[in-house]
């Protein structure tokens, strides 16, 4: 190609090339600092963006899990504590029960234990009822009033875990008090009636704390398991900031340059005038 030619620049062309490709690395560059993503979309690597949206589903599926969890949790907690205000007001009825199975009583001290034990009673049964959060209870089998196994998810990829259900007809005592010394002696005896209904109480608190334990453990694993999957997310498709701030500048002033290099290039044709005058 001539080098001294009116119809094609070839310094013109090479500087206008170089030009272009600067300029199509500051576009790069400024998308990374504006999105703050080295791969923002597909054109920028389709195989990072892939997997990175595929980790974005995971990290969706397991804060959803941790909000259901929550759920559970409520319930759970609800349960816990009803059972064990519960077992307190079981102590206090074993109380009235030592003191009625003492013959020496009076009968008008006598009537005022069984008042407060049909008062202790009943509150027993109305603290098992009342053991809903958000209409549903592990303190009944009743599945058609809310009752019923819960069987909760407990990560992303589906799997669950199941938390029994119990009847809380069976957490309760009867309402009428021992009429004797005797039948008292008989109910707070190791095989009476109020033991094994206390037992009954103190496995559910035993059984339910676990399942508490279990719950909260089970939150407090997916949140690390989401701020490690989010970890590994950033260092795939983050932008090192600092790095991008510093190449932008160094590409501005190649710009700057290559633009003064397309001007002297573009001069070169005039040079050619000199030679005919």
């Amino acid at each position: 190609m001539p080098m001294n030619s009116i119809n094609t620049n070839s310094q013109a062309l090479i500087a206008l090339q170089s030009l272009n490709n600067t300029n199509a690395e500051i576009s790069v560059t400024q998308k990374r600092v504006s999105t703050g993503y080295r791969v923002s979309d597909a054109k920028d690597d389709g195989g990072a963006f892939a997997v990175a949206q595929a980790v974005r589903s995971d990290v969706a599926g397991v804060i959803a899990v941790g909000e259901q969890l929550g759920g559970v949790k409520g319930v759970l907690e609800t349960t816990f504590a009803a059972l064990s205000v519960v077992s307190d007001t079981m102590k206090q009825i074993r109380g009235v029960l030592t003191r009625l199975a003492d013959g020496s009583i009076s009968t008008d001290q006598r009537t005022q234990y069984e008042t407060q034990y049909r008062l202790l009673s009943d509150q027993v049964g109305k603290f098992v009822d009342d053991a809903t959060y958000n209409g549903r209870s592990l303190l009944s089998t009743d599945t058609a009033n809310g009752g019923g196994d819960i069987t909760a998810i407990r990560n992303e990829g589906g799997g669950t875990f199941t938390i029994s259900a119990i009847n809380g007809a069976n957490l309760k005592i009867s309402t009428t008090p021992p009429l004797t010394a005797s039948a008292a002696q008989t109910w707070i005896a190791n095989a009476g009636t109020f033991d094994s209904v206390d037992k009954q109480i103190s496995t559910a608190l035993n059984t339910f704390g676990a399942s508490m334990a279990f719950v909260d453990n089970q939150i407090s694993y997916n949140a690390k398991k989401v701020d490690a999957m989010e970890g590994g997310l950033g260092a795939l498709v983050d932008a090192d900031l600092a790095k991008e701030s510093s190449t932008l500048e160094a590409l501005k002033v190649r710009q700057q340059l290559g633009v003064q290099t397309l001007g002297l290039a573009n001069q070169g044709p005039q040079v050619l005038l000199g030679l005919f005058r």
